[in-house]
């Protein structure tokens, strides 16, 4: 007898039902924990903010723009440390109100975060079948939870504006050969200086034009800025760059950086300059190599994502809202253990890291910690992975951190507007 088709099993009203419930269940639930998560932030009161707003008021009075400082209770002074490119965009804020100028800070950030989680999640969602709008707003409720973010938008930081233009060079414009390919990698790099080390990431990575074009654009940046302040310009590049004491003091808990962490556990005296510097070389050989495998292997996300991490590691400075990196990590995590299939050792191992960073990184260093205001000599094991968290979280995602081993397709952005969202 010839076999029966066997028809797939039907889904009724009462299961679909059931599934919207769950997923409605499950937003309510993430959104209803944001409010939990950023009520201790609020203590920061937009702090970085003012302080650029009031720089900015004392620079259009006439005063030599890195004169400025401002005591604090916990880093004892603070200056500004931007660019001169940076201050020339942030000038306007000299003559906005407090209000609006929170506005014009947060709303943009809130953008970002939408737009560039979903350049993230989107081709993840659609490749493995999953459903794309349930997904997508799971994702950036998840994004806004993370500490990092959290701290970008209570303290008032550009650092969202950042990762869209390395986001939307790294991942669209540089894959697709566009002819401005590196801009905005120039752009970042002219407005901050940690996204430099994405100029060292085209360049291993041998994306010889883009590098050319992304130095070209900081350089005209730094030109222009020179061009309409030139005192400022010439005391920062010969100066203020190598004034780390500027910025706060190193060994505060909130900067996860590899100096962070020896000045932890040498203070109350500075870290040995030979030992960092080793630290450093051995690092970034080692990430940028690993980023550089990545992307010949066509995972243009996880190259990038390991050269944010090693730009975190070897920085002087790197404090927790610098680190937006975790949340591309997590991502490719999840993408290489869906793609690991059902019930693998592999699968279950990509899993629980993806779980755990996400942990490590909602839960955060320094939202739930009272860490002090004096110096403290850390010398406990469990002082030292407490409040080195994030340094060991990235020396662990650097070594361990998984290329997806396939040519990916270039994505296009107009593909992820394409309105095939599945419920």
């Amino acid at each position: 007898m010839p076999a029966e088709s066997v028809a797939p099993p039907a889904v009724s009203h009462d299961d679909a039902g059931g599934r919207t419930a769950r997923r409605v269940v499950t937003v309510l639930a993430l959104a209803a924990l944001l409010p939990a998560l950023y009520l201790p932030a609020l203590r920061h009161d937009y702090y970085d903010l003012k302080i650029y707003m009031r720089a900015m008021d004392w620079w259009s009075a006439g005063h030599p723009l890195y004169d400025y400082v401002q005591p604090d209770r916990v880093q004892g002074a603070l200056y500004f440390t931007y660019p001169p490119f940076a201050a020339l965009l942030l000038a306007p804020f000299a003559h906005l109100r407090l209000g609006v100028a929170i506005a014009a800070f947060v709303l943009p950030t809130l953008a970002g975060v939408v737009v560039t989680t979903r350049w993230l999640v989107l081709p993840v969602l659609r490749r493995h079948g999953l459903p794309v709008g349930f997904g997508l707003t799971v994702a950036v409720l998840l994004v806004l939870a993370v500490e990092s973010t959290r701290e970008t938008i209570t303290l008032g930081q550009i650092n969202m504006l950042l990762v869209v233009l390395i986001l939307a060079d790294l991942l669209f414009a540089v894959p697709q050969g566009r002819r401005w390919a590196g801009v905005g990698v120039g752009l970042a790099a002219a407005l901050k200086l940690f996204p430099g080390i994405f100029v060292l990431y085209l360049l291993v990575t041998r994306r010889w034009r883009a590098a050319l074009v992304a130095t070209a654009t900081a350089a005209a940046a730094t030109l222009l800025a020179a061009a309409v302040a030139p005192g400022d310009s010439w005391r920062f590049w010969t100066h203020e760059l190598w004034a780390t004491d500027r910025v706060g003091r190193t060994d505060y808990t909130g900067n996860q950086s590899l100096f962070g962490l020896l000045s932890r556990i040498t203070a109350p005296a500075e870290p040995g300059r030979l030992p960092w510097l080793l630290l450093v070389v051995l690092v970034a050989g080692f990430g940028l190599w690993r980023a550089a495998r990545a992307a010949r292997a066509g995972d243009a996300l996880a190259g990038l994502t390991l050269t944010g991490l090693v730009g975190g590691l070897i920085s002087p400075i790197t404090w927790t809202h610098h680190l937006y990196w975790f949340i591309p990590a997590v991502v490719v995590l999840v993408d290489a253990a869906l793609d690991a299939g059902r019930a693998t050792r592999r699968r279950r191992g990509l899993l629980a890291l993806a779980v755990f960073t996400g942990v490590v990184i909602v839960y955060g260093v320094v939202t739930f910690q009272d860490w002090g205001t004096g110096t403290v000599h850390t010398d406990d094991p469990v002082d030292f992975v407490v409040r080195n968290a994030y340094v060991l979280l990235s020396l662990l995602l650097l070594a361990v951190l998984p290329a997806r081993r396939r040519a990916e397709k270039v994505v296009n952005r107009t593909d992820l507007v394409k309105d095939d969202v599945r419920g």
